[in-house]
Parts: structure tokens; C-alpha cells; sequence
């Protein structure tokens, strides 16, 4: 459905306003709205007027909002003309001329796009935290295989510990030796020393 709006006798040149109308027509009018607040022109001053005036035409009269609204078409006419004299010398006047414009906007309601993602490529895999195997296991092994839980070592019972087998007190770390070869071998070595000394006291 076609909707329109119409201003006559505009204070602005027509071939002004065409500069304007020609960058927005065909365009979304909300958005074409946004654009036309931010030129600096007379023209798109006087078009943006009409075009908020088209809108809301289309939204108390037939329903339609405003973000389903292009616009079809843009015509600026021009209106009559003002004459005006400027005063030159030696009594002379030059003629001024000043335009007018009729300028009507028709809108038109159109179904709305969805929105479309600005890039097409898929979304990125997310990093695995296991470490990268080399060689041929990498191959035969999957991506997603499940983590193994660690295998629980058998713990061997702890064996008491006897006095005999303790460290020494004087802080030494070598366990005591109590075995009948260590009685012996010390058996031994006080019988030689007893045997030496005598023979240094006979002597």
C-alpha cells in the first residue's frame, strides 16, 4: 500500500532538494530519516518534514509502523516564482528571482528482512585443554576422546618398625645391624685389639 505526503509552496529551490532526494530514494525511511538530520542543506531540511509527515499518514491511517515503510518515490516540482527587485546604480534595478518547490514523498509498506550475520563463516572450535599427541596415535587416536582417569597404584601395607632396625640417636641415617655376621665381625675386631695392646704393653 502507497502512502504520500505533500508540502507546496516551499521556500527552497527544487534543483536543491533533487540533490538530496536522489541519495535517499528507495531506501528504508526510517533510516533515510536518521540521514537527512545530520545535512546541512535547506532542501533536506524542507524533505525530511514531509517525510515524517508520510509516515505517521501511514500509521494513523492505515496501521502500518514505521520500520515496514521504503521509500517508492520522491518528486520535487517546481511552485511559482517571486519576483523582487534589487536597486543598482544610475537609478537601474535588477530583477531577483525567487523559487518555490512542491515536493511529495510517497511511501510504501514493505515486508521486513531479517537480519543477516555480517560474515558467513561458522563459528570456531573450541580449544581442547589435553595435550597434542604426535605420531601415529594423533591419527588413530579421535579429537573428542574422554580424558582417562588416572589408575589407582596399590599401596603397600606399612611394615613396623623395631628398635633395633631404628636409626642411631646420634642422628645418623644408617639402621643399626644386629644380624649374628655383624655380632661376630664386632667380636673380632675387639679380640685383635685386646691381642694388640698386649703385645705393645710386653714390649
Amino acid at each position: 500500500m502507497e502512502v504520500r505526503a505533500t508540502a507546496k509552496y516551499v521556500r527552497v529551490q527544487p534543483r536543491k532538494v533533487r540533490i538530496v532526494a536522489d541519495e535517499i530514494r528507495g531506501t528504508s525511511a526510517v533510516h533515510s530519516v536518521g540521514l537527512l538530520r545530520y545535512q546541512r542543506s535547506k532542501g533536506a531540511m524542507a524533505l525530511r518534514k514531509v517525510l515524517i509527515s508520510a509516515m505517521a499518514n501511514a500509521q494513523e491511517n492505515h496501521g502500518i509502523g514505521p520500520e515496514n515503510l521504503q521509500i517508492s518515490t520522491i518528486m520535487v516540482d517546481e511552485g511559482p516564482r517571486l519576483k523582487r527587485m534589487q536597486a543598482r546604480a544610475m537609478g537601474r534595478g535588477n530583477r531577483i528571482i525567487k523559487k518555490t518547490s512542491h515536493i511529495t514523498v510517497v511511501v510504501e509498506d514493505v515486508e521486513p528482512t531479517k537480519a543477516v550475520k555480517p560474515h558467513g563463516t561458522k563459528a570456531k572450535p573450541r580449544p581442547t585443554l589435553s595435550a597434542p599427541v604426535k605420531g601415529k596415535k594423533a591419527a588413530a587416536k579421535p579429537a573428542e576422546a574422554a580424558v582417562e582417569a588416572p589408575k589407582e597404584e596399590a599401596i603397600e601395607e606399612a611394615t613396623p618398625v623395631t628398635a633395633s632396625e631404628a636409626p642411631e640417636e646420634n642422628g645418623g641415617s644408617a639402621p643399626v645391624e644386629t644380624t649374628s655376621e655383624a655380632v661376630e665381625a664386632t667380636t673380632d675386631e675387639a679380640t685383635t685389639e685386646e691381642g694388640a695392646s698386649e703385645d705393645k704393653g710386653a714390649q
